[in-house]
């Protein structure tokens, strides 16, 4: 398969490195990623600003593109501009250093690359390493290779992506993959407030994490239980649910 791959933490970060390592055994990559890290950057795009793409070498060995953009920027000029004439298969971004669970999704740039590959017509998946210190990227690729092994492309459903969190076990200690619903793992933001030598306030953004989602087959439940969580999204995100019940209060 041709992969066009991706991330938030940066073309130097060594989970993008491990994931080329590991895919160009089986497939051939292409990787399009940030100059420096831009985490939790959410769906942002560049429209006012050029976009300049570096080929990155290690010794002799072409590596990939480099973009001072955001993650989407990267797989949209990497489909688009820069490898416009590859027929990709599928679009992989990460491997992430830390989960992307809950919440997490609407602010990652790791998960705003896999989506923004599935807005343009592509099958798609957000990969992460739930443990930040000493993420194991290793198994995490692997793990990636056994997806990539068992998904359909053929009957991808439009504008999906995989939410993919593995957990900090080995790759033999995993009991297996399961398909999971997006928790309401959530954060209880704080700021520290410091100041500046003339005496300006500035400020720190800290949080604790609130996991009170009751519900087993939600993403953080399922990775605490020693199983990869991989959870299935949508570029929409409509509430129908709600819609009969807003019309009554608006539509009048």
């Amino acid at each position: 398969m041709n992969i066009l791959i991706s991330n938030d933490d940066g073309i130097m970060s060594p989970g993008i490195i491990t994931l080329k390592e590991y895919l160009s055994r089986k497939h051939n990559v292409y990787v399009v990623a940030p100059d420096i890290e831009r985490s939790a950057t959410g769906h942002a795009i560049t429209v006012r600003n050029p976009l300049w793409a570096k080929e990155v070498k290690f010794g002799d060995i072409f590596f990939g593109h480099a973009v001072n953009g955001t993650p989407a920027d990267c797989v949209k000029i990497g489909l688009d501009a820069i490898y416009k004439n590859v027929k990709f298969d599928v679009v992989v971004s990460g491997i992430n250093k830390g989960a992307n669970l809950g919440t997490d999704i609407l602010y990652s740039g790791t998960v705003s690359a896999a989506l923004e590959g599935a807005i343009n017509g592509y099958p798609s998946l957000a990969v992460s390493c739930v443990e930040y210190v000493n993420p194991n990227f290793e198994d995490g690729a692997k793990i990636v290779l056994d997806l990539l092994e068992n998904l359909n492309f053929k009957d991808w459903p439009e504008f999906t992506t995989l939410n993919v969190n593995i957990p900090k076990i080995s790759y033999d200690e995993i009991k297996g993959i399961k398909v999971t619903k997006q928790s309401k793992r959530r954060y209880e933001d704080y700021f520290e407030e410091r100041k500046d030598p003339f005496g300006n306030s500035y400020y720190w953004m800290l949080g604790n994490i609130i996991e009170d989602d009751d519900d087993p087959n939600s993403d953080y439940n399922i990775i605490s239980q020693g199983y990869v969580s991989v959870t299935p999204l949508s570029v929409f995100m409509t509430r129908y649910d709600f819609m009969d019940e807003l019309k009554k209060q608006l539509e009048v």
